[in-house]
């Protein structure tokens, strides 16, 4: 990774060329407790992009999520909140596993991405979150 600043927070692809990725931007210049961010959909048939505000709580949700993938369960990130949602479900209606991105405040459209992540994805995020949440969290004020 050399001196760059960890940019993927989730990175979740197969080899269809699917992929849902939660990408860091960097500090927001007039919001000093947030990060610029976006969520990145790719596949075959439709990408797209949608802005996102991430703060301390969000990532600490988002590690709660982890634990609760990890014990075999879906999850919902960020629902009930502004701005979009991300939903990731083991089981999903393919009898595959598949991330939902949801702007429901926003654009109202909801994308639904079947992929089978590789093994040890959830480590992976694990190691993910913490890399972001060491270099970004201390930048932080507030």
């Amino acid at each position: 990774m050399g001196n760059s600043p960890p940019r993927e927070l989730i990175s979740l692809a197969d080899d269809e060329g699917n992929s849902v990725s939660v990408i860091v931007l960097g500090r927001n210049p007039r919001w000093t407790t947030g990060l610029d961010a976006e969520i990145v959909v790719k596949t075959p048939f439709v990408s797209g992009r949608i802005d996102l505000a991430l703060y301390v709580a969000r990532l600490e949700s988002w590690a709660n999520a982890l634990d609760r993938l990890d014990a075999g369960e879906d999850v919902a990130w960020m629902e009930m909140s502004r701005g979009p949602s991300i939903f990731i479900q083991l089981t999903g209606e393919r009898d595959c596993p598949e991330v939902v991105v949801e702007d429901e405040s926003g654009s109202m459209v909801t994308v639904r991405v079947p992929l089978v992540p590789p093994d040890g994805w959830i480590a992976d995020h694990r190691w993910r979150l913490r890399q972001v949440m060491d270099h970004w969290v201390p930048m932080l004020s507030g």
